[in-house]
This record gives structure tokens, sequence and C-alpha cells, in this order.
């Protein structure tokens, strides 16, 4: 018995000696990667799941984390796997003797004795189970995991590396593709089968082996009643749910806009954008719709921001990311430089506001003009005369538009939307007067931050696609007022055909022929752009902006909310009185060639107009004639047919279709001319 203290002793500096090496053994243990490729992802306003890549080995491993994932998954989890996961230090003590002696027993291998930490420590090294090396080298890394890591920080390596079948790695990758959610909430259904799959991940694939993947669910259901965690009522519900029989594709929601945000930081794993998903989705499915009926190359481009903080909230810039269609839509069109045909007409009429050019309600001539071998035509080819600036915007006529750039300069038109944050594209590097009838290269998304300074009164505001992106000092493009005036003329305009007027301020624009078909508007919080041609950029003959992108335009305004945001009051320095209140100066547009004008009440042919078509093909006008001493003498193509005329109205023969001159004569001597078609 003397001895027995000696023993007690020998034996406690063994156990120490041993612990003290298996100390030693675990400190030396080199741990495997901790940090693995996890798939990019990007995400919109809300984190919610807009895209995601695969790694290099092209496999979806997406991290996870416990506040992430259902409460009752993880519950399951460890009830199935290692229900002493919270206490153990990596090796269960108790299974293992359990799973040994089960062995002896059984003489095979009933069940295992390894842990989540264990596992864990298999998926970072992608070794065996079988071998007892292996084992040995387990036992070691999670003894050392659990040295250096939380409980939970084990528990979300599981949750991003365990298998679930084909290249799915973690449970979010399992839940996108075999249930089409994310992992917050699951059916207890659900929850069990992605406990039993990472046991065999292949052959348990439910959409190839689902009596395998069912049969193995159940048990995992049987084991959480025993184990507490469900209910034998839940349970017997989730038994007879049917597993998923295909897998889902992953989201990929915004292509275009994915690409380039990881273009943009390609070092970042997480994105998130300023895009709302729903109405991205929403929008996307429209621009499928809106090609319907339309040729095979005809694509697609939207564009919608918030006007206040600049924040792009859908961008589609194709009907469909393939690269392999007629349509190129892996080609993003709301990048790509066009011209914008009539679309920034409303920039010269703010622009000539300012400078005290012309108001809304001054009358302007829309009559033939050259300007050197420049002459510009109306997109129909007739002329309308004399009317307000306010009905010359409305209609989107030419010549006005044209007279108006001459006298504030295409050098400022072009600085003016520089100053708006666009970078327009002249082809030949210098800006002509064809400038505001597009001949310009801008694209959807620079027009549609270039809108935004209308609705903004007049300042610029950048557009952003990035949360948290940097914004710039806004700069002012026109005042208060002309801003005002410019949203008060195009919320007038006529909706298009078979659309109800709801007062959206829009303008429709169609390029050089017909490659590009554009509508922009605004209300009080959004500015949105359409585009519909082909990527190619050759013509879609027939198309204009206000039949084809108009109509679509209306209908993404409505998928954006149910009622418009009202346009702001007038401020208070805004001029609005009618054609006769305004001052002299600004009641008719003169422009710097007036000095060469024919005075106001000079003998005038106020109808036809000069350079007007006639249909009909009459063999007679009705000529109009203001100012001027009576009796007149008219001449058509120069031969006689009215003589000492006392009216200033009366009906002039013509000898037949095609250009016609008639001059007219008062008594005084003085004349005027007008030279016109008839069709």
């Amino acid at each position: 018995m003397r001895f027995a203290p000696f023993v007690l002793v020998a034996a406690l500096l063994l156990a120490a000696a041993v612990r003290d090496g298996v100390d030693r053994w675990v400190a030396e243990t080199v741990l495997p990667n901790l940090i693995t490729d996890t798939s990019v992802q990007v995400v919109d306003r809300d984190g919610k799941l807009l895209r995601a890549y695969t790694v290099e080995d092209g496999l979806w491993r997406m991290g996870s984390w416990l506040d992430a994932v259902d409460p009752s998954y993880i519950k399951m989890l460890v009830a199935f796997e290692d229900r002493r996961f919270w206490s153990h230090a990596g090796v269960d003590s108790f299974a293992v003797l359990r799973a040994f002696g089960q062995a002896v027993w059984n003489r095979e291998v009933v069940s295992g004795g390894s842990t989540l930490t264990m596992q864990v420590a298999r998926l970072l090294e992608d070794s065996g189970t079988g071998a007892w090396h292996g084992k040995l080298r387990q036992v070691r890394v999670a003894l050392a995991l659990e040295k250096h890591l939380s409980k939970q920080e084990i528990l979300e390596l599981y949750l991003s590396h365990a298998p679930f079948g084909g290249n799915l790695e973690g449970v979010r990758a399992a839940t996108l593709a075999w249930f089409g959610k994310e992992p917050q909430r699951l059916t207890p259904a659900q929850a069990a089968l992605l406990v039993a799959l990472p046991q065999s991940p292949n052959g348990r694939r439910p959409d190839r082996h689902p009596e395998e993947a069912a049969e193995a669910r159940d048990r995992v259901l049987q084991r959480a009643v025993v184990a507490g965690v469900l209910s034998e009522d839940a349970a017997s519900t989730a038994m007879l749910t049917p597993v998923p029989n295909q897998r889902r594709d992953f989201p990929s929601i915004a292509p275009h806009m994915a690409d380039r945000a990881v273009a943009a930081r390609p070092e970042a794993v997480a994105h998130q954008v300023t895009l709302s998903r729903d109405l991205q989705m929403s929008l996307e499915g429209l621009a499928a719709k809106a090609l319907r009926g339309l040729e095979d190359r005809v694509s697609i481009a939207f564009v919608v921001a918030d006007h206040h903080s600049g924040e792009i909230l859908a961008s589609v810039g194709s009907a469909g990311f393939s690269g392999g269609d007629h349509r190129q839509g892996f080609v993003d069109m709301t990048l790509a430089k066009r011209s914008p045909g009539s679309t920034l007409k409303p920039l010269v009429y703010g622009l000539s506001f300012d400078q005290g050019l012309v108001h809304p309600e001054t009358l302007i001539s829309d009559t033939p003009i050259r300007f050197g071998t420049y002459a510009p035509q109306n997109f129909d080819g007739r002329f309308r005369g004399e009317l307000r600036v306010r009905e010359a915007l409305a209609q989107s006529l030419n010549l006005p538009v044209v007279l108006l750039t001459d006298e504030i300069g295409p050098a400022n038109l072009m600085a003016a939307m520089r100053k708006a944050g666009t970078t327009p594209e002249v082809p030949g590097g210098v800006a002509g007067l064809a400038v505001a009838l597009g001949g310009v290269g801008l694209s959807l998304e620079e027009l549609v931050q270039l809108y935004a300074v209308i609705p903004q009164g007049g300042l610029a505001q950048d557009l952003r696609w990035r949360i948290g992106g940097e914004t710039s000092q806004k700069q002012r493009v026109m005042s208060r007022s002309a801003a005002w005036h410019l949203g008060d003329i195009l919320s007038g305009i006529s909706p298009p055909n078979g659309v109800p007027r709801n007062g959206l301020a829009y303008k429709t624009g169609t390029s050089y022929g017909h490659r590009d078909t554009w509508a922009i508007g605004f209300d009080g919080q959004h500015v949105a752009g359409v585009w519909i041609g082909r990527p190619d950029g050759t013509p879609v003959p027939g198309a204009f902006g206000a039949e084809v992108a108009a109509p679509v335009l209306f209908e993404v305004f409505q998928r954006i909310a149910p009622e418009l945001a009202p346009l702001g009051p007038p401020p208070p320095e805004t001029l609005i009185v009618s054609t006769g209140q305004l001052p002299e100066p600004l009641r008719k547009f003169r422009g710097r060639n007036a000095l060469f004008e024919k005075p106001e009440d000079a003998l005038a042919v106020a109808f036809p107009p000069d350079g007007a078509t006639l249909e009909g093909g009459n063999s007679e006008v009705n000529l109009k004639v203001k100012n001027g001493a009576l009796p007149f003498t008219v001449l058509a193509n120069g031969a006689p047919v009215v003589r000492q005329s006392r009216m200033r109205e009366m009906v002039v023969p013509l000898t037949g279709k095609g250009s016609a001159t008639v001059t007219v004569i008062d008594a005084k001597g003085a004349s005027d001319r007008v030279t016109f078609w008839v069709d």
C-alpha cells in the first residue's frame, strides 16, 4: 500500500505529460486556409441578391452566416450530426466510444464519431473519411480549430462549405438552387433535406434520386422528434411534402449592371448597387413584352432614377442577356452613344429662356430658312408659319429650335450638356447647328441624367448606381423658372394613342434614318428613359419615338408607382402671362437678323406659308394677304391670275401639281412672294 502514492503521482505525471504533449501537438498544427474563395455577389439596395458568379473551380460557394439562416435548421443539424457540439472541444469522446462499441458489436461501422468540427476540418482540406491517418488529421485540425475559433465561427465554416449536390457548396447556394429562396426561413421539410444532403450529396440529389433524398430527409425528421426539436405532427406533415424535382437557376437580375459593378471593383466579393430588385424584374419583363411584334434584331433599354437622390433604381440594358441572339442582348444599350434625335430640344429652349431670347408665349416662325449650305426641314416636310414657342416645342418642330440654337451658339449648347454631367461626342469634333436635332452622341443614361435637371429646378444631378458612391456638387444648368416652364410645356403634351392623360412630362425623339427611337420623361420624383433600336446602328424603317418608345415609357411609370408624383409650383420669379402681356421684345422672336427683315406693316402673304406642302392636288389655293395698299395683282408662276383685287383673301388658280410660286404686288409697287408645293 505504501507504493500507492507513488503510483498515483506517476499516473498524474504521465497524464500531465500526455496532456502537454497533446497541447503541443495541437498548437503546432498547421491549419488549412480558412479564407477560401466565395462567389462574388451583387445585391440590390435592400440586400436582395441580383446576381452571383461561380468561383474559379466552377462551384457555387456562397458565404453563409448564422444570423442569416433559419434557427430551426441549425437545431436540426446539431441534433442529427453532433448533439454535443456546443460543449465538446472538437472531438466528442462519448460519440467515439459509442461508434467503437457499435462497430465491435455489429462487426461493421454503424455510426460515426465525427463531429461538425471534424467535418469542417475535412471540408477545408478536402480529405477522405475512411483511412485512419485521415481521421487522425481531422481530429488534430478539429482540436486546433476549437482553440482558434468560436463555435459560431466553426459552424459558419460548415454552412459555407458543406456540399449539397453537384457544384453546390454552402447552405445558401443550396436553398437558392433547390428552393429558390434565401435560407432565413425554411419549412421543416426543407431544413431536414438540407441536413441530409451533405452526407451523400450526389447520391441524394433530389432531382436525380428523389426516393433516396426523401428517405434520408425523413430519417432526419424522426431524429428531430426524438431530440425534441420538432413535434410529431410537424414531422408527419413534413414527410408528406415532395422533395424538389429540379434544380433552379441562380438569379441573374440586372446582368449588365452586375458586370459593370464587378468590372469597376474586381477585387471585391460583395457589391451593393442602388437598384430595386422588384422594379428591375418588372421592367425586364416589360422589355421582353415591348419587343413582341418587332423584328428580331431590335433591342430595348430602360433607365429609371430618383432625380432627388440621383440613384438609379432600374437599368435594363437589353431584352435578354444572351450572346447568341439576333438582338445582341449582351450589349448594354444604356451606355451606348447614339444620336438623341429631338430629345435635346428642351435644353435649347431652356437656355433660350434664360438668355431672354424667348418666353413660352413668344411668337416664333416655322418657315424655311437656310444657314449657308444647311437647310433644316421639319420631320413631315411641312411648315406651320408663326406660332408660340410653347407650341413649337410641344410639336417638336425643327426650324424654330435651329433658329434658337443659332442665337445661343452650338458651343454653349455643348457646354450646358457637359455642365449637366454628360460627355457628348460630336462627329468631327466640331459642333454645328445640327446638334440641336441630334447631331451628337449621348447614351440613354446620360439623357436621363440631362432630363433630371428639369424637375430639379435647373440643377444638375449626377446619377449613381453604387450604394455609397460619391456625389459631386450640383451645378446650375438653367434657372428655376426656365426649368419650370419646360416641365409645364412637356407635361401638357398629349400622351400616345390609347394612353390616358396623366400629366407625365415627356419628350420623344427619332434619330436620322430611324436608327434610334427615344422617350424620356419625369414626374415629381422619378426620371426615366426608353431607347428602342438595333444595337448595330442600322435603321428600323418606319419607327418613330412617339409611336414606338412613348407608349413603353408610360407603362414604365405605371410600374414605378400607381400615381405620378406632382411637379412643383412655379418659382416666384416666373413670368406667367399671355403673348400680348409680354414686354415688346419678347412678343415675337426676331433673332440677330432682325435689322434686315421687312417692317411688321409691310405687305406679306400670310397663307400659304413659304415652303409649305399643300395636299389634295387642288387646282386653286386660298390666298391670304396682310398689310399693303389695295388693289392687289397676283401672279402664279410669273403669269397674272388676279388683277385689281380689293380683297385680302382670294382664290388663286394654279396650273397643277408640283412647285408653285405666287407673287402679290400692291398699289404702291411693294411685293411679297411665297413658293410652295402642291401634292
